[in-house]
């Protein structure tokens, strides 16, 4: 378990990575949000202070009350995320699952957003200095080229985020401050009073919320890596970030002022309140936050596709990690969706503006998920019911407020992001329901009835031998259990005659970084049949060729194995045995008879695994020493076969 000082320890280190990780797309938010704001209407001081308004207390109720004050009390062992909570509570209620699947879900979907527009919305700043330029090819370049370097890792250029981000958030609180100057009037805004007159007398004004919300879009990622970071770091460099994020809000409402009766007509209020001597450098260090805001967005979702595995939501894709740093994972199938993705939103938007109408929505969904989990963590500790079920109705109501806003989104391009959303969703839903449907029909033997018929095997001399070390991948978390499957390929499909028999499991814990086994052998004086049982924590690679050698080697050193081979010329030179592996993988029989439902899960299932990392490979075994076998998944197999025999 992750000590809770260490969590709570606060360093200049620390705070630095912080700025670095998680405040990308958050602190990149003022390129956008208030030219989405205000669009095509006339700037008036009604939309003005209003706006401004709405986006101070979202900032303060939304990111500062409910994430960075209470939900980043919900660590499990130190980490956080969407899946981490939903880890924390999924045993008291199988319901939770539903709300953890669309939460996931629309969280990867804004993954493909978020690039995009953080990145446009920077580099069309160019236009204030050469107004013909083409931006589209500048920001698919940058795009591919931050996609490409996630297969070398991010360690050498994650050292530089940190005071980049720094630079970034001081330019915007410089320049916001230089604006408030000239207009101190703009911190009536302040009042709360504006927010709601803005939201209920103004025409159209609550469909303003949809804007006013990409303020804080970025909220979900300071609980997503509370591990990398630490939760009081991330407190203290927020009271910085939200200082400076305010002031350029509220500067950019003071230059508003001097523009009232007037239209925006394209024109960007964060580069309009740069001197314009500033311009190139600005473009520059805000294109530079992009890029990082982008980088976390990626690994961000790489993480979120790593835990969604072990917690049986995805398919076994594979896995890289390109430096032994904690958090540097990278994984290949997703990187490339994503560019994709990115890709295609703009060559189909072009351009932030419209971008901007489409963003947000599928965020709003995973929030309010999040409120429905924390809510029940809450209860789950023992907290005074009426204050839980006062916070959950009180952010129910604030993002239900966000979502029916952006949903006027949804025709503007939202649906994409959503369309996104629903079929990982749906993907998710497949591959969780496959896993009980397998989990429900898989039979089990005890092993203790074949003990003595394993012992006889190894001893049958007339019987060639398959290796001195037999390894099988079994499901059964049982010690005393095995699957009827295991039992039939050791001693029909092709008897195979070992000296030592291993049966390895894993299970996956609920913990993320949880590293134990458990060995448990025969009582027979050969301790021929042996079962090692994994824990291994959801964020923990399966690396069970490494793991397993790390086994042995302990056993061997306290003498509860000899390894040695048992060929007479090989033993007399004290050599090692050989060690094979076999993994039984899975098909789907002809000989069925399942309900429609169960029959399309299943064959999107088998349909799906085709694409994704074998069984072998997602273990980390030697693809030397395994050995793949087909054995068919019979589900209610077909019965009253009307065969009827006739003699001539």
């Amino acid at each position: 378990m992750e000590p809770k000082h260490k969590l709570d320890k606060v360093s200049a280190a620390g705070i630095l990575i912080a700025f670095g990780i998680i405040y990308g797309d958050i602190g990149t938010s003022p390129l956008y949000v208030m030219q989405a704001i205000i669009l095509r209407e006339r700037i008036t001081e009604e939309i003005i202070y209003g706006s401004i308004s709405c986006i101070f207390w979202t900032l303060t109720l939304q990111t500062t009350v409910k994430y960075v004050i209470l939900i980043l009390r919900a660590d499990n062992r130190g980490e956080g995320g969407i899946f981490a909570l939903y880890a924390l509570v999924r045993k008291h209620a199988k319901w939770l699952t539903v709300p953890a699947v669309i939460g996931g879900s629309t969280l990867l979907a804004d993954g493909i957003i978020t690039p995009p527009i953080s990145v446009s919305s920077a580099v069309e700043g160019l236009q204030l200095i050469y107004p013909d330029i083409q931006t589209i090819p500048i920001v698919i370049s940058i795009l591919t080229l931050i996609f490409v370097i996630q297969a070398f890792g991010t360690k050498v250029v994650g050292r530089a985020f940190g005071p980049i981000m720094v630079t970034w958030f001081l330019m915007l609180g410089t320049l916001g401050l230089f604006q408030v100057l000239k207009h101190p009037e703009i911190l009536k805004a302040f009042n709360p009073k504006y927010g709601f007159d803005l939201l209920t007398n103004h025409p159209g004004g609550f469909w303003m919320l949809g804007a006013v919300f990409l303020c804080t879009t970025g909220a979900e990622a300071l609980y997503s890596d509370l591990g990398h970071c630490g939760r009081e770091n991330i407190r203290i460099s927020w009271i910085f970030v939200k200082i400076c994020l305010l002031l350029n809000y509220f500067g950019q409402g003071a230059w508003l002022i001097s523009e009232l009766g007037n239209l925006l007509e394209g024109r960007k209020p964060f580069y309009e309140i740069m001197p314009e001597w500033w311009l190139l450098p600005g473009v520059v260090i805000a294109t530079l936050a992009a890029i990082i805001a982008s980088q976390a967005v990626i690994t961000g979702s790489f993480t979120l596709i790593s835990e969604a595995i072990r917690l049986n939501f995805w398919p076994k894709v594979r896995l890289v990690y390109p430096s032994d740093q904690k958090g540097q994972l990278y994984v290949p199938s997703i990187n490339w969706l994503l560019w994709l993705g990115c890709t295609g939103v703009v060559l189909y938007f072009r351009q932030s503006s419209n971008m901007e109408a489409a963003y947000g929505l599928a965020i709003t969904l995973t929030m309010i998920m999040t409120t429905i989990l924390f809510s029940y963590y809450l209860y789950m500790k023992r907290v005074n019911l009426y204050i839980v079920i006062a916070f959950m109705l009180l952010y129910l109501f604030i993002e239900g407020m966000f979502l029916g806003a952006n949903l006027l989104k949804f025709t503007h391009g939202g649906w994409f992001t959503i369309l996104i959303g629903v079929l990982v969703a749906g993907l998710m839903t497949v591959w969780l329901r496959a896993f009980y449907i397998k989990l429900r029909l898989t039979e089990y033997t005890k092993l203790d009835k074949f003990v003595p018929a394993l012992h006889e095997l190894s001893r049958d001399i007339s019987i060639p031998k398959y290796a001195t070390h037999l390894v099988f991948m079994t499901n059964a978390s049982r010690a005393s259990e095995i699957e009827t499957k295991v039992i039939y390929s050791i001693f029909q499909k092709r008897p195979k005659r070992a000296d030592i028999y291993w049966f390895l499991h894993v299970d996956t814990t609920d913990d993320p970084y949880t590293m134990e086994y458990k060995v448990m052998a025969d009582d027979d004086d050969d301790d021929n049949v042996i079962k090692i049982n994994f824990r291994l924590g959801f964020r923990v690679d399966q690396r069970i060729n490494l793991f397993f050698r790390k086994v042995v080697e302990d056993m061997v050193m306290n003498k509860e194995v000899d390894i040695t081979s048992r060929y007479e010329s090989l033993n007399r030179q004290n050599i090692s045995g050989d060690f094979r592996f076999v993994v039984l993988e899975r098909f789907l029989s002809f000989e069925n008879d399942l309900p429609f439902f169960e029959q399309m899960v299943m064959k999107t299932y088998f349909f799906v695994k085709d694409f994704t990392t074998p069984e072998d490979k997602w273990f980390g075994l030697d693809s030397s020493s395994v050995k793949i076998e087909k054995v068919p998944l019979i589900i209610r197999p077909v019965e009253n076969i009307k065969l009827r025999r006739v003699y001539s």
